[in-house]
């Protein structure tokens, strides 16, 4: 990925590259202040020969320098998430056996004693060193994933496979270097490091980094009418029309004038209620791109830029992807039956690190199985049901996907959000459970959700057990954490 982006970054030196808190920085910039911390890495060899090299730096320019520098001095960029507790950075630390550590100052006193080796980003010297040749198959970033089940995995990416998937997002959603976003997402995920920092820079295109979500700086950029796309998530689209509500009247015509000129608005990493879709195209006109992705593949599956956009589905699959939804047996599901999502081609990672085990079971045929469970209708759209040991509940002997009973639920006049999972139960396989957060001021008891429910779902999708609470457990991208959800109701029944 690296070599091409840094020829299109010669071709845009005057460019600006990345706005932050501390100004404008270009594509010149980037380039020097990356190789200057690629000398400082290398400190007289000559290729770091994949040494990993983790960094915890605030969104920011640094970041995205610090991301180059790694990189152009042949080793594997680890970022870090903020936030995290110091045991989270010691297992990541540890489990990559990463050489050194990169700070800013923000984050300087966090890791303090974390690693043998920290650099100060902002104590790096000026400096200059022959920088090696980037390999297209070497290992170029370590991601981890979540863990809802076990230790977070350490996804490998190589250039050649980042290169895949950013060139796939630029060739759908048509970027150029006349695009402007900005990033309110966390940098140690592929949403926001490859489908908006790599995207942008691939293009020669301009990436406004805030350091944190903030609802009102968001709608400040919209409003300012800079910004030609935006990307988030479900949860940041509900904060944001949240915030619009908020807004006087003028205020409210003034973003909504501006947003309609966003030539695209995309959303991912979570199942986008079609409410919440609604709600927006209300708001800016726009009907939000849904896409398919993880860690391990990039983006696979996407709504087209042109042409009509079905709430609730993920289009197809994104150019020089292969997509295909198999039975448990590995054969193929037949059109309009649900299967595994199984993804093939150059956007595909290499493995999860110092894991041979897992990367075997997670390949099956040259296909990645993605644990995702969807169903391809007539017109080739696909639509997901969810991860199939989460949102794919077995009760009765049914097959029942957790994300439809969820979207139903959402509808009722009471309900603010909610979760499904299913409970272990001897009789019935799973019994389906509902966690609900209430509207202000609402209340409602698991029969009269059951009565209210029986005339838009079938009975075996009824839920059979209710728990309300003020809050449902989120990780960083806005994905309710499931696995939390089961321990509440065994609590409950003590």
């Amino acid at each position: 990925m690296l070599h091409l982006a840094l020829e299109h970054a010669q071709q845009n030196r005057s460019n600006t590259a990345i706005i932050d808190t501390t100004g404008l920085h270009t594509y010149r910039d980037l380039l020097d202040d990356s190789a200057r911390i690629a000398a400082a890495l290398l400190n007289g060899r000559a290729d770091l020969e994949s040494e990993r090299i983790a960094f915890l730096i605030t969104p920011s320019y640094p970041w995205v320098a610090t991301q180059w520098g790694i990189w152009r001095a042949g080793g594997i960029a680890v970022p870090l998430p903020m936030n995290s507790a110091r045991p989270e950075l010691e297992y990541i630390l540890h489990d990559t056996q990463a050489t050194t550590l990169i700070a800013d100052e923000a984050n300087a006193t966090h890791i303090d004693g974390l690693a043998s080796h920290v650099i100060r980003y902002d104590q790096i010297p000026q400096g200059a060193a022959g920088l090696p040749a980037i390999r297209a198959h070497a290992p170029a970033m370590i991601l981890y994933t979540s863990g809802t089940t076990s230790r977070p995995k350490g996804v490998v990416t190589t250039h050649a496979n980042i290169a895949a998937q950013v060139t796939s997002l630029i060739t759908a959603w048509e970027w150029t270097a006349s695009d402007r976003i900005v990033l309110c997402l966390p940098l140690h995920h592929v949403h926001g490091i490859v489908n908006i920092v790599c995207c942008t820079l691939w293009s020669g295109a301009t990436c406004n980094m805030l350091p944190r979500f903030n609802a009102d700086s968001i709608w400040d950029l919209i409003g300012s009418g800079t910004l030609t796309l935006f990307m988030a998530v479900p949860t940041v689209y509900v904060k944001l029309t949240a915030a619009w509500e908020s807004y006087p009247e003028a205020r409210r015509a003034q973003l909504t004038a501006a947003a309609r000129k966003l030539r695209l608005m995309v959303c991912g990493s979570a199942a986008l209620p079609v409410s919440t879709l609604q709600r927006w195209r209300e708001l800016t006109g726009h009907t939000l791109l849904e896409r398919y992705g993880m860690t391990e593949i990039g983006m696979a599956l996407s709504n087209p830029l042109h042409g009509d956009r079905i709430p609730g589905s993920v289009g197809r699959p994104l150019p020089h992807v292969e997509v295909q939804l198999t039975n448990e047996d590995g054969t193929h599901a037949a059109p309009g039956t649900p299967g595994e999502i199984e993804v093939r081609g150059p956007n595909v990672f290499l493995e999860y690190w110092r894991r041979p085990e897992a990367t075997h079971i997670a390949f099956r045929n040259g296909w990645f199985r993605t644990g995702d469970t969807a169903v391809m209708e007539d017109n080739g759209i696909y639509r997901i049901l969810g991860r199939t040991n989460i949102d794919i509940l077995k009760s009765g002997g049914h097959k029942i996907s957790a994300l439809e009973i969820e979207e139903v639920l959402r509808t009722h006049p009471a309900i603010s959000e909610c979760a499904v999972v299913g409970l272990p139960d001897a009789e019935w396989g799973e019994r389906i459970a509902a966690v609900l957060v209430l509207h202000a001021a609402h209340s409602l008891d698991l029969e009269t959700l059951r009565i209210w429910a029986r005339d838009r779902l079938a009975n075996h999708k009824l839920p059979s057990r209710l728990l309300v609470v003020e809050a449902l457990p989120r990780n960083a991208m806005g994905k309710v954490v499931k696995p939390n959800l089961v321990p509440l109701f065994q609590e409950k029944s003590k």
